[in-house]
């Protein structure tokens, strides 16, 4: 098992809180939100649940167009209500704040009103009428959507990376399977939705929108179960066993000498079951604990490792990373951190995806230590998000992230990408994201496994999860060339909005289940078919039941003794989610990119000699 840390080891780094893109938060910010989020909802509630709003919206939400049914939550106020709270608690000055509440109210207003208007031209012209179940989904997800967006256009951002490389092939291919597996998911969808199954009626009970059917629901878990088949299968044909060319493996390292010692005999070990050369440079990134010393004493015991230190002074780790690409002599790099133990097999399994010419990243499959309170909802997020919908992103060349904790890069692509990015976060999803876009595919391989912290106190979970989270604001404004830009990007036009809008929507996760409860208790609809399994159903939902069928599908059986644990921490998650997007800076520039890549050294090192 991993060793963890001190309880007093120092997490915190330059690259936690990026200068000028982020701001101080106090841990009541977003119990403030919520307070006035509460009172705003509850005061429009009641303001459209009597007198003449009664009336003209009888349904309790501000919808203009005709529909049938009744829904359970107008999510159209909830909307507004959330915009209101986060103008007035997000760090920025009042003139700014005022902006930002105008903007995206009034962008969300008029696209709800062009919508209405579309669906009362339809009903003049046709006779066709929506469900209310549409319309207020619909309502949500262009919230969601147009948040993101506008706090990308109005808070402070990284500037636009200065060229954006991408490369056509795979992209139609791409687009083309898509919509092949998004026919297939909807016609499987609502065939199941036309079985009169006791499971049907069970399911449109507690369905937050009220009445919703169980296709709406099974419409993505099946989408990505179709692409989850397909990418697997591409991967077990793509690969070929024994392919092990030299490879070097570069490790950030500040203040890591508590740990280092762990991951070099780990990577001891996958070295020795490689079969080819391993080449490791620790990268000294200002440590103060004797990580340098810690290296060398360590690699002096390791005969399967060629092993050095370079010792890099500016703090941040692209510069660190930057400098140990710039030593690199191999085709192949392993980047990983340096409380990283790798399985036995790990790099073995990595690099034989690299025979093709056209792969360009690897990752794999992180495992959490298993002794901390985190440790078992971790594991089901990563078999979930790593071993599940990565490959099912790979089917269709569409990963954008590989976490830097394990990522294996063909080495000139990462060169060519213009080196790993500073002053930000997400510098690992930004480097996948761009090799992608030049024409490599990137893939997923559950197979290769390999043991990473997870934070043992609440602090450092804060900590990592604000960084976390807030790196898709930060990797979509440094690739908003692939949002708005030309290119026929499926990464650009499908998976990155789809990370924004779902980013969106777990900042709002919180909130809306306080409005669900509010709506239910105070019962300011008599006639909604909301209920309190509604409710629940928001948490539960169906990425838990997608966390157990993605630990079934890896082997991993185990892993669902702790599903109550992870159905809690999805919670969690959402109210620090929603920390992240308040712990945003608004107001300042943007700073220029920070990169430094140092020169290749002239004389290769000793394995026992430091290079600076």
């Amino acid at each position: 098992m991993l060793q963890r840390a001190p309880k007093d080891h120092d997490y915190w780094s330059v690259d936690s809180a990026p200068a000028k893109l982020t701001r101080p938060l106090s841990i009541w910010a977003a119990p403030t939100l919520l307070v006035i989020f509460t009172a705003v909802a509850a005061a429009l509630l009641a303001a459209i649940s009597a007198g003449p709003l009664a009336a003209i919206f009888p349904n309790g939400d501000v919808v203009f167009s005709p529909y049938l049914g009744i829904h359970s939550i107008p999510l159209r106020i909830f909307m507004v209500s959330f915009f209101v709270a986060f103008s007035a608690v997000v760090g920025a000055r009042a003139p700014q704040r005022l902006r930002f509440f105008l903007e995206v109210t009034l962008y969300y207003i008029v696209v709800c009103a062009a919508f209405d208007l579309i669906n009362i031209a339809a009903y003049r012209l046709t006779g066709f009428v929506y469900s209310i179940h549409v319309v207020e989904i619909l309502s949500g997800l262009f919230g969601f959507y147009i948040f993101s967006i506008r706090l990308l256009d109005q808070a402070t951002m990284p500037r636009r990376a200065p060229f954006a490389p991408f490369n056509p092939r795979f992209k139609v291919t791409s687009f083309i399977l898509i919509v092949l597996a998004v026919g297939a998911a909807i016609a499987v969808s609502l065939w199941i939705d036309t079985l009169d199954l006791p499971l049907v009626g069970d399911l449109r009970s507690v369905a937050l929108l009220g009445g919703t059917g169980p296709g709406v629901f099974l419409f993505l878990p099946v989408l990505f179960f179709l692409l989850y088949v397909l990418g697997t299968l591409c991967a077990l044909l793509r690969r070929r066993p024994g392919y092990c060319p030299p490879v070097t493996v570069i490790i950030p390292a500040h203040n890591e000498a508590h740990i280092l010692p762990r991951t070099l005999n780990a990577l001891e070990e996958a070295a020795a079951q490689y079969g080819g050369e391993v080449n490791v440079l620790v990268l000294d990134n200002c440590s103060t604990d004797g990580t340098a010393q810690t290296a060398l004493r360590i690699f002096a015991d390791l005969p399967n490792l060629r092993g050095q230190v370079v010792d890099v002074p500016i703090p941040g780790k692209s510069n660190a990373l930057n400098a140990g690409i710039a030593r690199t002599t191999t085709e192949i790099v392993i980047r990983i951190d340096a409380d990283t133990q790798v399985s036995p097999a790990s790099v073995r399994r990595a690099v034989r995806h690299f025979w093709r010419g056209d792969v360009g990243v690897v990752g794999g499959l992180p495992i959490a230590p298993g002794t901390g309170k985190f440790d078992r909802a971790r594991n089901l997020e990563t078999l979930l998000k790593h071993g599940y919908y990565q490959v099912a992103y790979g089917a269709v060349d569409a990963i954008v992230g590989v976490p830097g904790m394990l990522a294996v890069y063909r080495t000139e692509a990462v060169r060519n990408a213009g080196g790993f990015t500073g002053g930000m976060n997400g510098e690992d999803t930004d480097m996948s994201l761009r090799i992608g876009e030049m024409g490599f595919r990137v893939v997923g391989d559950p197979t290769i496994t390999y043991v990473s912290e997870v934070p043992a106190s609440w602090k450092h979970l804060r900590e990592q999860r604000m960084r976390w989270f807030r790196s898709v604001y930060h990797v979509s404004s440094r690739n908003r060339d692939y949002l708005d830009g030309w290119m026929p990007s499926v990464r650009g036009k499908i998976i990155l909005p789809f990370m924004l809008l779902n980013s969106g929507r777990r900042a709002m996760t919180v909130p809306l289940v306080i409005f669900g409860v509010l709506y239910y208790f105070v019962g300011f609809n008599p006639q909604s078919p909301l209920t309190v399994q509604a409710v629940f159903a928001v948490v539960l939902g169906a990425p838990a039941l997608m966390a157990a069928f993605a630990a079934l599908a890896n082997g991993r059986i185990g892993a669902l003794i702790g599903l109550p644990e992870y159905i809690a921490f999805r919670l969690v998650r959402s109210y620090l989610t929603l920390e992240s997007v308040l712990s945003i800076a608004f107001g300042e520039t943007a700073p220029r990119e920070a990169q430094l890549l140092l020169p290749p050294p002239a004389v290769t090192q000793d394995k026992m000699q430091p290079t600076s």
